[in-house]
């Protein structure tokens, strides 16, 4: 499906694709009223004005964080319809301004974070709801084996269970509207929270604000991934369904609000039915006789969010791989849907890390402290970004000053009140953030270093060499079609190890040369080729353009570009082999794979030989050139070429001649 059709296809607008939308986009940010309220009320005595100053502060951060910047503005920096901060980079780089990898980096590192500890604390608030019956239940061991079971079906897809998202989510938000409704019913004074007064009241006077307003960062951290998830449903499906998840959030806060001002004076634990039980207003605005139905819809719409939430992690690392931000990993398609893929590496990183947030933290009330703090520098990043973004597609430079302005205060704001947390377990994610951008970074600088030091030479002066060999048969025949994967971005250049390894590593006798490049395109899917013939039909360069979310598949790829041309005439690739030429057997395939390995005659700067050392204990883990280019099923030959970057000089050595 190429870029044009795919735009089409998610932007078409129908009750079944906004139901879609529900059950794809909206898991992370529809689930936070099962916590929200929770943590900004925690064991402290219900006040009314805390309450209403709570509710308003959410109110005016779905409207103005959600809405507004998400909503209504990120979703505009689309890539050809695909979303994400990886997205928003490929945009803006074209600056050329080096240090917006920085932000880019630490927003997809804290996007991974958010990824780690969502499923817990969301399958966890459900799962406590069990608590009303039983306080002295363990939840935790239920709370691992939904999450192991949440990652062992990754491998096969959602195709199936994916048909069940929407229709859940859609009672899911249905139920958080008739349950908020059903306390507003009673009293409306609480929808006085809607002016911002209250909210300015709460962060002004009382001393309570800025910790209060670490929690209710809460209710937006699902946005970030909703522009992650951008270019599954598209613009238009997102935001009407929008207008009706964000009716049915606010109708539960204000819902809850109600609740708790009605109980005023009292604590959470005091309002359970077991006063040993912690107490949550999602599960107090319940009718006793509709909290089993309640607890079991929660605990499906919170395993729905975390798959959400995985399957975009899934997404973020393969976009990183094509940025050369992470090693290459194992990537497979488990359905025919598009843009659906499983990284085995990333499932399992990603299960062990949710289950050590489990168990170090025993109860989503302890986790609420390390929850959002790394999202709030994700979306300080993409700020950044859409910044330059915005610069870019020539806005009214007041409007972006306004924005800019708005929105800085804003995060900073949250990030301030959120780092107040820090010691609570907010160190958690950020630790995490840290280890994935540490990753990055490493992986990003060492391929840098590598490229600056690599020797390119002329191809042109060769090619007089490369014709006569493959015409020297006194050589023996090494492959009928040699293949090389080349970096070289000019087409009238070539690695000098490359020639190293026809020339003089072993004399490479083959009736067609073939030169491949890969060139990684701004646009998602793109895939197209070019083909150049460098002076003799037998010497030939292939460049492919492939989009960033396009698995490099050489060898498929390769079959296609040799079928074009030999339907076309301009190649034969029958083999030379009399008997074989005769009865039109086609000639065999061999790639040739260079394994650079850093030598030990180098004098490097000690900061460059710890990021290659790191490097080169990095890429020995992960997945080999071979497969990461779908060639393990293809004849490879791998060579081993020394990269001396910076040789040693003035060696100190005399001969003797006595």
């Amino acid at each position: 499906m190429n870029t044009e059709a795919h735009s089409n296809t998610v932007n078409k607008v129908s009750l079944g694709t906004l139901l879609v939308t529900l059950g794809i986009i909206f898991g992370d940010i529809g689930t936070s009223p099962l916590y929200v309220m929770k943590a900004i009320m925690g064991k402290e005595v219900i006040k009314e004005e805390i309450v209403l100053g709570a509710i308003s502060c959410v109110f005016w951060t779905l409207t103005l964080q959600t809405t507004i910047k998400y909503v209504l503005l990120t979703l505009k920096a689309d890539n050809n319809g695909e979303g994400g901060i990886f997205s928003l980079y490929t945009l803006v780089k074209r600056f050329r301004k080096k240090w917006l990898i920085v932000p880019a980096i630490i927003g997809g590192s804290a996007l991974l974070a958010d990824g780690i500890i969502t499923p817990p604390i969301s399958i966890s608030s459900a799962i406590e709801g069990l608590q009303i019956y039983n306080p002295d239940l363990k939840t935790v061991p239920i709370v691992i084996g939904i999450i192991f079971g949440i990652f062992t079906i990754q491998q096969f897809g959602t195709k199936f269970i994916g048909k069940f998202f929407g229709p859940l989510m859609l009672i899911w938000f249905l139920m958080l509207g008739t349950l908020g409704m059903y306390q507003l019913l009673g009293d409306f004074h609480v929808l006085k929270a809607l002016n911002p007064y209250y909210a300015i009241h709460l962060l002004s006077i009382h001393s309570e604000g800025y910790f209060v307003l670490g929690f209710v960062f809460l209710c937006t951290t699902g946005a970030e991934a909703l522009y992650s998830d951008l270019g599954h449903c598209g613009i238009k499906n997102i935001r009407l369904s929008w207008i009706f998840v964000k009716l049915m959030l606010v109708i539960n806060y204000f819902g809850q609000g109600a609740y708790l001002i009605n109980n005023s004076g009292k604590t959470l634990s005091f309002l359970t039915a077991n006063p040993d039980a912690p107490g949550n207003p999602f599960y107090l605005i319940m009718p006793e006789w509709f909290l089993p139905i309640g607890i079991t819809i929660a605990t499906v719409a919170a395993i729905i969010a975390s798959q959400a939430l995985i399957s975009g992690s899934f997404t973020l690392i393969n976009e990183a791989i094509r940025l050369n931000l992470w090693p290459k990993v194992r990537v497979k398609f488990p359905t025919n849907i598009k843009g659906q893929l499983y990284i085995p590496s990333i499932n399992w990183m990603l299960c062990i890390g949710c289950v050590f947030v489990v168990l170090h933290f025993r109860e989503s009330g302890n986790m609420e402290a390390a929850y959002g703090l790394a999202i709030t520098m994700c979306m300080l990043m993409t700020t950044i970004l859409l910044t330059y973004y915005m610069i870019l597609k020539r806005y009214n430079p007041f409007l972006i000053v306004f924005i800019v302005m708005v929105y800085g205060t804003i995060e900073l704001t949250f990030f301030i009140a959120n780092i107040q947390k820090f010691f609570h377990g907010g160190y958690v994610s950020i630790l995490i953030a840290g280890l994935l951008a540490f990753t990055m970074v490493i992986n990003f600088l060492g391929k840098k270093i590598r490229k600056n030091y690599t020797a390119f030479v002329k191809i042109e002066e060769y090619k007089t060499v490369l014709v006569d060999i493959s015409k020297d048969h006194t050589i023996p025949k090494y492959a009928t079609n040699l293949i090389y994967l080349t970096n070289a971005t000019s087409q009238d250049e070539i690695e000098s190890k490359i020639m190293y390894s026809i020339l003089q590593k072993r004399p490479k006798r083959a009736d067609n040369y073939w030169f491949l490049h890969v060139n990684v395109s701004d646009e998602p899917y793109k895939m197209e080729y070019k083909v150049r013939k460098i002076g003799s039909d037998n010497l030939i360069r292939v460049d492919f353009y492939l989009g960033f979310r396009i698995a490099p598949k050489i060898n498929v790829l390769l079959k296609k570009v040799v079928t074009d041309m030999v339907e076309s005439g301009e190649i034969d690739v029958t083999s030379r082999y009399e008997s074989l030429y005769k009865n039109n057997i086609l000639g065999d395939f061999k790639y040739v794979l260079i394994e650079k390995l850093v030598s030990y005659d180098n004098d490097l700067p000690v900061v460059d030989t710890i990021i290659l050392d790191i490097y080169e204990w990095i890429k020995k883990i992960s997945l080999s050139e071979e497969k990461a280019f779908g060639l393990d099923s293809s004849s490879v030959k791998i060579e081993y070429f020394p990269m001396i970057i910076k040789p040693i000089e003035d060696v100190p050595l005399t001969r003797r001649y006595k």
